[in-house]
């Protein structure tokens, strides 16, 4: 295993901490904006695979864009600013931060595992690797 994916565990690690903490503090309308996109990213992998391991060339677009981190850094740190907006902790809006980190942690445990991004030809590029 390489140092990267160590980093990407932990940090995997640490932010699911924060999202459960996160459900907990708001309850079950928290929980189901974390469940949904703790697994929304994987529904581009339906019917999109060729064979074992590769998908198909027209879903690596969609999936890429859905496995990288800049949707939900972007979503994570809007969020953030709208949840200070609106109140903050008292009784600000959550819900977009919570969604964003929740992709977060999502990716991070997919790159911690070793699903990396796609190739054009739908083959998986190992973490730590680039084309």
């Amino acid at each position: 295993m390489n140092i990267l994916r160590v980093t990407w565990g932990m940090s995997a690690f640490v932010w699911a901490g924060v999202l459960l903490l996160s459900c907990i503090w708001w309850g079950w309308p928290a929980a189901i904006v974390a469940v949904v996109f703790l697994l929304a990213p994987d529904l581009s992998l339906i019917g999109a695979f060729a064979e074992k391991g590769r998908l198909k060339t027209n879903y690596v677009r969609l999936y890429n864009s859905l496995h990288n981190m800049t949707m939900p850094v972007v979503l994570l740190g809007l969020g953030i600013l709208l949840f200070f907006l609106t109140g903050g902790f008292s009784d600000g809006l959550w819900q977009l931060a919570l969604a964003g980190l929740a992709w977060f942690v999502h990716v991070a445990a997919d790159r911690a595992l070793g699903f990396g991004l796609r190739a054009p030809d739908g083959s998986m590029i190992p973490v730590g690797y680039t084309l």
